[in-house]
């Protein structure tokens, strides 16, 4: 799982922080930085990265709280991202092949 992870652009400190929310719950910075032996200021670094990509939440209940999705919901979220960006080439794959067509026959012709 890891090396899927990593392969979904996660770095391996992104990966132990993941995987330790996952397998714990729910926890407070201050036990986070304890267990994984993290600098305060560089958990807090990776988890709003994480929390950006939208894989780790904190508690409604308590904003201190971190905790992380379900591994099935991430991946979900990865294939979602990358379906929505191959759809994005698609529909300008017309326009890109027009594009490319006119600068290799600029270049044709200078030849």
């Amino acid at each position: 799982m890891e090396k899927t992870l990593i392969k979904l652009g996660f770095t391996e400190i992104d990966v132990d922080v993941y995987f330790y929310l996952n397998q714990e719950g729910p926890r407070k910075i201050n036990e986070m930085t304890e267990a994984l032996k993290l600098y305060r200021k560089k958990l807090f670094r990776i988890l709003k990265k994480l929390q950006s990509k939208g894989i780790i939440e904190t508690s409604q209940e308590n904003p201190d709280s971190f905790s992380a999705l379900p591994f099935e919901k991430v991946l979900d979220l990865f294939i979602k991202a990358n379906l929505d960006q191959a759809k994005r080439v698609m529909k300008s794959k017309e326009e890109l092949l027009s594009t490319w067509r006119s600068i290799t026959e600029k270049d044709d012709a200078k030849s």
